[in-house]
């Protein structure tokens, strides 16, 4: 295993502080263009469908078929009806906004959207932390280039022997790569992935590289190889004001949209409720939900390694359609059930904070916190795996201290939500899509 890919084993969940000296954030609130308050009507959003963005009719079509015809709607915000128009054009692009608002489209779309594929050249790079995420966002690449296909799109990540990763460029480059920070600066350090063609420049999650100063400094190599002339795009669902002058030193002028009033990032759709009880009650509690609620896909959140392996050896030995993932696992043995749980051959997975960001798994329609996340942050990131993209879901959380009670208020104070002790019975359509 090669230095960088040791490196990029110690970023996972490490967030190092960072001062910023010679900028202070941008206040912002609700929307915001080129930094001023966009005070325009949401009046005709829901109407208004991709076709209305002047797409390529190849990309039209895998939208429908995709059954994505209308970008995903909200109540006063729509990230895809404000980002596309401005970032098929070009534009640099900053957007936070919550889970399940497509923030993946915008980039996948708008990249697929300009991009003209010379053969042999890398035109667009987007980047973000974790294995998973990025076979994720190769996935939609993919799914959205079905009819552009001249386009080829491939995904680099550490736990793969790199010869693999340098014949597959020297033999079928790809115009399109998505990975992550230390397997890409390997690639292109040793001069098999040639970025100075490349066009669009994107981070996904860009506050989880950003803000590990490790993680940050190989973004920054990378971003060096690149041309000065590029359009440049960073996504997150959390994105403290600490951190946007950073993502701004990327960046020239960029439209910036950050839904700041964090109330809004409660899931619309997402029925949520919280079990009192004790630690040695969690296992039989569980046992009977599984038992009593109808689901597509379910996960469970527990706090480590250990906990996350003995609670899936339960269910299974309860012959519950159960799979484990954490960062105790090799690379290969994580993607492997990744793939294995996103293709439904497991209802049941079982699953540390690694997969609480950006993982999307359009079944899921349940998540259950076994054990209380360690702050509203990761609440929010955890519960964001049900009721994606605006379709129901619903979030059960134990609570079994008064350290669990205390997150269970900064949740509900944070994102103005009641929380209420789950009952009897449930009625099935208030979370199971109809």
């Amino acid at each position: 295993m090669g230095e960088t890919e040791m490196k990029e084993n110690e970023y996972e969940e490490e967030l190092l502080d960072y001062e910023e000296d010679d900028e202070k954030a941008t206040e912002s609130t609700g929307v915001k263009v080129n930094g001023e308050a966009n005070k325009k009507g949401y009046v005709g959003i829901h109407s208004s469908g991709f076709r209305d963005f002047l797409l390529k009719p190849e990309l039209l079509r895998a939208i429908v078929d995709s059954g994505f015809e209308h970008p995903s709607e909200g109540k006063l915000f729509s990230v895809q009806h404000e980002c596309i128009p401005q970032a098929i054009l070009g534009m640099d692009v900053i957007c936070q906004a919550k889970s399940g608002m497509g923030k993946t489209a915008v980039f996948v779309l708008s990249t697929l959207q300009q991009i003209e594929p010379v053969s042999g050249q890398v035109a667009a790079l987007i980047l973000c932390h974790t294995r998973e995420l990025a076979y994720q966002i190769c996935h939609e690449f993919e799914r959205f280039s079905t009819y552009l296909t001249d386009i080829k799109v491939a995904v680099f990540y550490g736990g793969v022997n790199i010869k693999i990763h340098k014949d597959l460029l020297k033999n079928e480059c790809p115009h399109i790569v998505v990975g992550t920070p230390g397997r890409i600066l390997a690639l292109a350090r040793d001069k098999d992935l040639g970025l100075k063609n490349v066009r669009h420049f994107i981070l996904d999650e860009c506050d989880k590289m950003l803000e590990s100063l490790d993680m940050r400094r190989d973004v920054q190599e990378i971003f060096k190889m690149t041309p000065h002339d590029k359009q440049v795009m960073m996504f997150s669902a959390t994105l403290s004001k600490e951190i946007r002058p950073v993502c701004k030193k990327f960046m020239q002028d960029p439209m910036e949209i950050y839904v700041d009033d964090e109330a809004k990032l409660t899931l619309h759709g997402l029925v949520q409720h919280y079990i009192k009880l004790s630690e040695l009650e969690k296992n039989r509690k569980l046992n009977d939900l599984l038992d009593a609620l109808d689901f597509n896909q379910v996960v469970i959140f527990v706090k480590s390694v250990s906990r996350a392996a003995e609670l899936n050896k339960l269910l299974v030995e309860c012959n519950f359609p159960s799979i484990c993932i954490h960062s105790g696992m090799s690379q290969e043995e994580r993607l492997t059930r990744y793939k294995n749980f996103k293709e439904g051959h497991k209802r049941i997975l079982v699953a540390t904070d690694l997969v609480g960001r950006g993982i999307d798994i359009e079944r899921v329609n349940i998540v259950i916190n076994y054990d209380m996340p360690d702050s509203a942050d990761t609440y929010l990131h955890r519960v964001g795996r049900a009721g994606r993209f605006g379709t129901k879901g619903l979030a059960i959380t134990f609570v079994s201290s008064s350290s669990d009670s205390d997150v269970l208020n900064q949740v509900q104070e944070r994102f103005e939500v009641d929380i209420k002790e789950l009952p009897e019975q449930i009625d099935t359509s208030t979370y199971m899509p109809s």
